[in-house]
């Protein structure tokens, strides 16, 4: 019997011993005959190409078998488990959620070897080559309608002009050449390390035979610091005015950090291993959250840091905050987008590299020495990320990457021909928010934010992340040409996208923390990546925001106490989104999109109708903000805040013009804001310090619409808290609760927290910490005016 071997190569990408017990499983026997019962092998560990642990064996197939596709994966055991199926991406169909791999056998020597790849983190790019103790470098770039594809190398100033000025003649011209799946590779360039730090670009020929210089999607680093496209606006040649977007890509070497912070600006810094730099990332006593029930979010804009006029905050203005955070008693902060996004003035949502960070704000050495200093902290890190749609300018990135023909514009989605609609704009597809489709149904276009999740998990220790608008990528697709089309293609692509992204992720740091911005109430959301969901643990919920605050309708108790009458509030309708906020769920009283939108305001302008911020009418205007983020966070969801909010801000933060609008966050803090921050500080501590609060328990006991109260209860075992809060204008000095006993257990509840205290700016209007008591369940008690009073029962 004649057989032939074939190897297979798993590649992880990371370099990290994370897996182990590898064995493949393909559609064969111990003959090497194609067969439906699948054979389990083991396989070997080994040191990929790439430099990263990988695994890989050689299987004897029969040459009777020509012509036949075999399937094969692999079981490792890791993370998430053992016995675990690791192949993440799914068949590139868009009915088919199957996982695994195919080739069709020849039998005549040709297709010797398969590999996968868990990432494309390091299989695209300019990346390290291993060969034995050799240190090379490689090109590898998608460009499947290119007809010549080049590396470049940049002088100094870090630009090449659309004409290829700024080419450093006195360095190669290294040649790709085009292999399976239109992937274009160079051979390999010896001696990484004298390569490193240098400027490049693509010097691509397209469809049309037009040169183009097209930065690298998966590069780690862009030289740009500024906001000035030369194509468009004059500029004075540095690397400080450049926008990291139509600049160079750099070559990076991933294993290395930076050892200076602040980064040096005229030289390169001295670096050490990421192992060194990682190595004493954590404090004991102050250990990182991983369970998303017990994390408060801070919603944090680093570009709206900073005090220089014109100029936006970066991670230094970051690092600087981070004390001042750690006193307020947040543990986890979430980050507005940080990946390369054009301009430097913004809020990050459409970036064109997202395996860069925003260069402006201090590029990937900053951003990790900010994620250690947050968690040598307590604090963990979760990173907005934007898979929606890409930035409106991306001309030196994905936009026309290789062809100008839009159905080859091979980021985007496009259906059908161009040369079949009037306008050849009416093949793109609209996401329903900000931007066009990405091409979901290309999976290099999906490992693009895949790979960029796990370079964000693995190179730079994030903690979790934030999904800009899901329901755009899994819902929302429709033809520009007909926007009441939906193309349930595009939408099924979606979804594959999601649940590979949310399984890669499980797979490689079941840990992390996945938050989605999704408004459909679609189950998959957070349905588990081990059972075909998309994996998130909890979903942002607007009808929260706007029950509690307002702007939609329905129930919006702010909005409705502004005026200062004593009209009814709708407490009944809030009390059912109270009890939701238990299912999964992401609660708040102010976002960045709500603060940002220009029909609404900060929490202290709306509590008061926009009334001018003295005197008693600021005191009114912070009493009520307190009741109102005091029911934010003592919900069953997960809190979140914008940044600002613990000081009372009160400036208009829009998207256009925050830089106009910064407010002194650590001034304030002993200053005009100091009652504020102190509430926050304690409240945050009662959150802490009470597991209850952190639970999903919640029961409703009063919603009282004409008294305008609502009390509820939270626990957790034995542990009981009872939370009263008034949005009425008067206190009630004797306020009767009856509710039923087994709801409300007889004995004590001692008065442990009361928003209306001296210390906060309040009438200190309440209990006094006394014990009162409850039986057949009722109970009386002081409940300050735009109060909250919180009890634990003893």
């Amino acid at each position: 019997m004649a057989t032939q071997a074939i190897t297979f190569n798993y590649f992880t990408g990371i370099n990290k011993n994370l897996f182990s017990n590898a064995r493949i499983q393909g559609s064969w026997d111990l003959n090497g005959v194609f067969s439906n019962q699948w054979l389990t092998s083991p396989m070997t560990s080994f040191i990929g190409e790439d430099g990263c642990p990988g695994f890989t064996t050689s299987i004897n197939l029969d040459v009777s078998g020509a012509g036949r596709v075999f399937m094969w994966g692999v079981i490792v055991d890791g993370p998430a488990g053992t016995d675990i199926w690791a192949i993440n991406t799914e068949v590139n169909d868009p009915s088919v959620t199957d996982r695994y791999c195919s080739f069709t056998f020849t039998g005549d020597g040709t297709g010797l070897t398969q590999q996968f790849y868990l990432t494309n983190k390091r299989k695209l790019g300019a990346n390290k080559f291993v060969t034995g103790t050799d240190t090379g470098l490689k090109f590898s770039v998608w460009a499947p309608n290119a007809s010549k594809v080049e590396a470049v190398f940049g002088t100094a100033n870090g630009y090449i002009d659309i004409l290829g000025n700024g080419i450093d003649n006195t360095m190669p011209v290294i040649g790709l050449s085009k292999g399976d799946n239109d992937i274009w590779a160079s051979a390999v360039v010896p001696n990484f390390a004298s390569y490193e730090g240098k400027y490049y670009m693509y010097r691509i020929t397209n469809a049309q035979g037009r040169i183009l210089y097209r930065t690298d999607i998966f590069s780690r680093g862009l030289v740009g610091r500024g906001n000035i496209d030369p194509e468009s606006a004059a500029w004075d040649g540095t690397l400080a005015t450049l926008d990291g977007t139509v600049g160079c890509s750099i070559i990076t070497d991933p294993d290395k950090i930076s050892s200076e912070f602040p980064l040096p600006t005229n030289r390169a810094p001295v670096l050490e291993s990421a192992e060194d730099f990682w190595k004493n990332e954590f404090n004991p006593a102050k250990p990182i959250p991983t369970n998303i029930g017990d994390i408060v979010i801070y919603e944090l804009h680093v570009g709206a840091l900073g005090n220089t006029p014109g100029v936006p905050g970066n991670l230094q203005d970051a690092v600087a905050l981070l004390d001042y955070l750690a006193d307020l008693g947040i543990n986890a902060i979430e980050l507005l987008p940080m990946a390369e996004f054009y301009g430097n003035i913004g809020w990050g949502y459409g970036d064109t590299h997202h395996l860069v960070i925003q260069s402006s704000a201090g590029g990937r050495d900053e951003y990790r020495y900010f994620i250690r200093e947050c968690h040598r902290r307590g604090i963990a890190v979760i990173q907005d990320v934007v898979y929606n749609h890409y930035d409106g300018n991306a001309n030196r990135a994905e936009w026309q990457y290789d062809s100008t023909l839009p159905e080859q514009n091979i980021y985007y989605y496009y259906e059908g021909l161009s040369a079949n609609y009037t306008d050849p704009n009416g093949g793109y597809l609209n996401n329903g928010s900000a931007g066009w489709s990405p091409n979901f149904r290309e999976p290099v276009v999906r490992q693009q934010f895949i790979s960029s999740a796990i370079f964000l998990i693995d190179e730079m220790h994030v903690d979790g992340f934030r999904v800009d608008l899901t329901q755009a990528i899994h819902r929302d697709n429709t033809l520009n040409s007909s926007p009441y089309w939906g193309v349930t293609e595009a939408n099924q692509y979606g979804c594959k996208l999601l649940r590979e992204w949310g399984r890669t992720l499980w797979l490689v740091h079941p840990q992390a923390m996945l938050m989605a911005e999704d408004y459909t109430g679609y189950n998959m959301v957070t349905t588990p990546a081990s059972a075909n969901g998309f994996g998130f643990n909890a979903v942002w919920y607007a009808d929260f925001f706007h029950g509690l605050v307002g702007y939609q309708g329905g129930p919006q108790l702010l909005l409705d106490e502004a005026p200062g009458d004593d009209r009814p509030l709708d407490l009944a309708g809030f009390s059912s989104l109270l009890y939701q906020s238990q299912s999964d769920h992401v609660v708040y009283h102010i976002n960045h999109d709500n603060a940002g939108a220009n029909t609404t305001h900060r929490t202290v302008v709306t509590a008061v109708n926009s009334a001018p911020l003295v005197g008693a009418t600021r005191t009114c205007a912070e009493s009520r903000s307190r009741v109102v983020f005091g029911l934010s966070l003592l919900s069953a969801g997960t809190p979140l805040f914008f940044m600002g909010e613990e000081i009372a801000a009160q400036k208009q933060y829009t998207y256009d013009d925050f830089i106009n609008n910064r407010e002194d966050l650590i001034g304030d803090k002993t200053g005009i804001g100091k009652f504020m921050f102190g509430y926050y500080k304690d409240i945050l501590a009662i959150n802490k310090q009470y597991a209850s609060i952190r639970s999903k328990n919640i029961d409703i006991l009063a919603a009282d619409n004409n008294g305008r109260v609502i009390i509820f209860k939270r626990w957790l075992g034995n542990e009981q808290i009872l939370i009263a809060a008034s949005l009425n204008n008067q206190a009630f000095q004797s306020y009767t609760l009856n509710s039923d006993s087994y709801r409300l257990p007889d004995g004590g509840w001692k008065e442990v927290f009361n928003s209306d205290a001296a210390i906060y700016g309040g009438s200190n209007t309440g209990n006094g910490g006394a014990v009162l008591s409850a039986a057949n369940g009722t109970i009386t008690m002081v409940i300050p005016a735009n109060g909250l009073v919180i009890f634990l029962k003893v």
